[in-house]
């Protein structure tokens, strides 16, 4: 059923920009409007905080216009570097620091918004809810959301259905409904 939104809920915004990244460009060619996506999502609910979580690869790829371009919208930005092992392996991910977030900030909000389909977040969307007593919203690619996390939340906001709020210059055509 969800969570029925009201102007008095404050809420708590943890992106995960890998995967919405990774999503837009995998399904669609497209990029994320970030600052349209957290306008949807608080739905004139106040937001209490909103952090997204971004690795640093190479400052030559133009990165930094868009953690520039994140930050003058009001998004606040955690930063790691990439990891590369010597076997030439590379890992980012923010999984266990937007857990530790949420958690941390859980007595500033009502609602947290999880902005991932990734399923590692299953434990904290069940832990927030029952061990905190929150609302937990999931918001994400429908096609690519794991099912039990989407599931669990309380609301699920399937970003397909949000193509002109969430993309920017498409290059392939979206699915209309």
């Amino acid at each position: 059923m969800g969570i029925i939104p009201n102007k008095e809920q404050r809420v708590g915004i943890f992106i995960d920009i890998q995967n919405l990244y990774h999503s837009a460009k995998n399904l669609y060619g497209a990029r994320v409007n970030f600052a349209e996506l957290v306008k949807k999502l608080a739905k004139d609910r106040k937001q209490v905080r909103t952090l997204a979580y971004v690795v640093r690869s190479d400052p030559s790829t133009g990165e930094e216009a868009f953690f520039d371009a994140l930050e003058k919208s009001g998004i606040e930005l955690r930063s790691k570097d990439i990891q590369i092992f010597s076997s030439g392996e590379k890992k980012a991910d923010w999984d266990v620091g937007i857990a530790v977030d949420a958690i941390r900030m859980a007595s500033m909000y009502d609602i947290a918004i999880i902005v991932s389909g990734d399923g590692d977040f299953l434990s904290l969307v069940k832990y927030l809810q029952w061990g905190l007593g929150k609302g937990v919203e999931v918001a994400a690619f429908g096609k690519t959301t794991n099912a039990a996390l989407r599931e669990a939340a309380d609301t699920f906001v399937d970003l397909d259905s949000l193509p002109k709020v969430v993309f920017k210059a498409p290059t392939k055509t979206l699915n209309k409904k």
